[in-house]
């Protein structure tokens, strides 16, 4: 069937453009890019008004957490794909921190399996790098990358053993595979809930130096100097960080670096109220933390930008703050949370996409995240002005962590399509 999507904005990652225009779809891709929709209309099975708003490649969410196994009353890949189809998302790179932990190819296989089944929406799982996420023995990782991960990480646990990360660094650069770090030293962050600073000793809640995150990346990245190994860095949020990530890129080291949207669009001061859905890893950072980040993205110097999808049950939400779960879901908020960086003039479009899409489907060697003949049809069609105050009860996640609830946001979700079909809106929400 070929389908024409007319009277949109396009959105070019690529290119960094902003463009009226029109698209093809064909055999699931992209077949032609239009400036306009053409006279006859004929030869379309499907035309699809956009209405003057914006469309641009599907977002690849690098680091989502999918409860199954094991935790599936938290989340299950059919309501993880729900949510990400009403988000925009059209692939999920999903981390293996499960019960168990996604560290053979035989549990991989099974998430696959399922994830088919049952995600409207692409998924690409990534393996554990140690055994159990201990961080004593690595993993197979041959077997793993063969069964299919994308990708190796013990997700928010640090491999504290140097000589087993750089064994492992130095296997995963003998096959090619990617390595993904938390960037954490344990000995100065375990335990915190907070960046250290008068506001957390005004609160009495316990919290670890922004240099924590600092000394954890320069410790990998002397590794990957060391190993030559492929490295990316799932959380890169304080001020403090960035000059050595900025030396290791200039050095020509093969490293990205990732950041949540959370730590992009709130700061330390949202845990005023002891409110758990606030509570994040690493957590939220101070003011100039996140102004600096914010810059970090718009020059490129951070890569890629998330939701860091980690779904908790009510119960392990209504605790104290220091001993509720951490973590917040994010497939149905990554987009219009981001757009604020839009609304204030921090960053363009294509710049956004750039961190959206494009930078994560490179770095993961994938076809997606472009505007470009023969490249996957994966698309979200959005209108960026639509206001809207968010009501947790409404999401399609199982979980409803989210600390956006209530907040005023702007940019609605109008489409969704992954491989040239339709997957959001649903027709009975149409």
């Amino acid at each position: 069937m070929t389908t024409l999507i007319r009277n949109v904005i396009l959105v070019d990652p690529g290119a960094g453009t902003e463009s009226p225009g029109a698209l093809v779809l064909r055999d699931g891709a992209i077949a032609e890019i239009l400036p306009a929709a053409p006279d006859s209309l004929d030869r379309f099975a499907e035309v699809i008004d956009g209405d003057g708003r914006h469309l641009a490649p599907g977002i690849v969410d690098w680091g989502v957490k999918v409860s199954e196994p094991g935790e599936r009353h938290k989340e299950s890949f059919r309501t993880a794909g729900l949510a990400a189809a009403a988000g925009g998302v059209t692939t999920l790179v999903t981390r293996p921190d499960t019960l168990p932990a996604i560290d053979t190819p035989e549990i991989l296989e099974f998430v696959a399996r399922r994830a088919a089944q049952d995600s409207p929406v692409r998924v690409l799982p990534m393996a554990a790098l140690t055994k159990g996420r201990e961080g004593r023995e690595m993993t197979e990782i041959g077997f793993l990358r063969d069964a299919g991960a994308v990708a190796f990480t013990d997700g928010d646990r640090v491999v504290e053993d140097t000589r087993v990360l750089s064994r492992a660094l130095t296997y995963a650069r003998s096959l090619g595979a990617l390595v993904v770090t938390h960037v954490q030293d344990p000995g100065l962050s375990r335990g915190a809930v907070m960046t250290s600073g008068k506001f957390a000793s005004l609160r009495g809640l316990p919290a670890a130096s922004p240099m924590a995150e600092r000394i954890g990346l320069e410790r990998d990245l002397a590794l990957v100097e060391m190993t030559g190994a492929r490295l990316h860095a799932d959380q890169v949020t304080t001020a403090a960080a960035l000059p050595s990530l900025q030396r290791a890129k200039a050095m020509g080291l093969d490293v990205t670096a990732g950041i949540s949207v959370h730590h992009l669009t709130l700061n330390d001061f949202d845990v005023g109220d002891y409110r758990t859905f606030f509570k994040l890893v690493p957590p939220l950072r101070q003011e100039e933390d996140r102004e600096a980040a914010v810059e970090a993205l718009a020059s490129g110097l951070i890569d890629v930008l998330g939701s860091m999808h980690t779904p908790q049950d009510e119960e392990s939400k209504r605790l104290p703050f220091e001993a509720a779960a951490p973590g917040a879901v994010g497939l149905e908020t990554l987009l219009p949370a981001a757009l604020r960086l839009v609304h204030g003039g921090r960053i363009g479009l294509p710049q956004l996409f750039r961190a959206l899409s494009l930078n994560p489907s490179t770095r993961l060697g994938l076809p997606t995240g472009r505007l470009a003949r023969g490249a996957p049809a994966d698309l979200v069609l959005f209108d960026m002005n639509a206001p809207f105050v968010l009501d947790r009860w409404t999401m399609r996640s199982k979980s409803k962590n989210t600390p956006f609830d209530g907040a005023r946001l702007q940019g609605r979700v109008r489409g969704t399509w992954v491989a040239g079909q339709r997957v959001w809106p649903l027709a009975k929400e149409q």
